[in-house]
């Protein structure tokens, strides 16, 4: 994994992700020590339609994460209706 990958983590990656998230990677951190075949990132948790909501780091299975080929890959939003509104009569 580099910086600016996209990844999917799911079950595969870590329990903790049992609603799977995308994260575009801003580093690994080698300098935590860790058990073999896992690894700490820290990254961008990505809305559906792509756009960063929050920071993290997280501890995953190398083996079970995900790259994603581009980030226009991820699921879009569903469309609202507009809602209509009415006045009101109070008293």
């Amino acid at each position: 994994m580099k910086a600016g990958d996209v990844v999917h983590l799911a079950t595969a990656a870590s329990v903790q992700f049992l609603r799977p998230i995308f994260v575009r990677v801003i580093r690994e951190l080698p300098e935590r020590h860790t058990y073999d075949g896992w690894v700490w990132i820290e990254g961008y948790e990505l809305n559906a339609a792509g756009d960063a909501v929050a920071r993290r780091e997280l501890f995953v299975m190398r083996a079970g994460v995900r790259l994603q080929a581009l980030p226009a890959a991820l699921p879009k939003p569903a469309k609202r209706r507009p809602v209509r509104r009415v006045p009101v009569r109070v008293g």
